[in-house]
């Protein structure tokens, strides 16, 4: 039950650099208790939903830091499973497959519709994925809501050593210097859009 229902993609790149992708891939899957059959249909799915097809004859250790990652990411959806846990899916890699990660973890709720758990400290990436947030302290769930519930309390977050978005911390900073803009901004894009208004209305005035 528990080999069918879950997937898991750890923080560390727990790979075989000597394998190809699919030599790798299919070990994983026996490994879930899965068929070939099962596997190989699997992988013609999601090879082309995470962009891996050129590779996947490729060995392990010619991949780049963010294909390593898609890698994982495909071994845990290898069962189908109806809830996904990700472990730090972003941690080491640089800005451009940084964001190519977030992206294909999208792509993969919306196609899959599972439920995704995504353990992270990078506030911002938390603010602009998740539907509901839920805080731990010392092994303790300490907070839980809306992201926007979650990030109006940042008092009580910093001294637990979390921050709020680095946007939202400069939209406090705009505030602080005579800007009246919504305190609880979270991503960039947001952000944009309000500073544009401000700076317009101010012109306008």
């Amino acid at each position: 039950a528990y080999r069918k229902s879950l997937g898991y993609m750890p923080q560390q790149q727990q790979l075989y650099e000597t394998f190809t992708v699919t030599e790798f891939l299919a070990y994983m899957g026996t490994l879930k208790g899965m068929k070939k059959k099962e596997i190989r249909a699997r992988m013609e799915l999601l090879f082309p939903l995470l962009n891996l097809d050129k590779v996947k004859r490729k060995k392990i250790k010619e991949l780049s830091g963010g294909m390593k990652q898609r890698v994982l990411l495909l071994q845990a959806l290898l069962n189908d499973p109806k809830i996904l846990i990700l472990d730090e899916p972003t941690a080491g890699l640089d800005p451009k497959a940084h964001r190519d990660v977030l992206d294909m973890i999208i792509r993969v709720h919306e196609h899959e519709n599972n439920i995704t758990i995504m353990v992270s400290h990078n506030m911002e990436d938390i603010a602009s994925m998740c539907d509901k947030v839920i805080v731990m302290d010392r092994a303790h769930a300490v907070m839980e809501g809306t992201p926007e519930e979650v990030f109006a309390r940042r008092a009580e977050l910093k001294q637990m050593g979390l921050a709020a978005p680095p946007v939202t911390e400069l939209i406090d900073m705009l505030n602080d210097r005579g800007f009246k803009l919504d305190g609880n901004i979270l991503t960039r894009d947001k952000a944009v859009e309000e500073i544009y208004k401000a700076i317009r209305g101010n012109t306008d005035a």
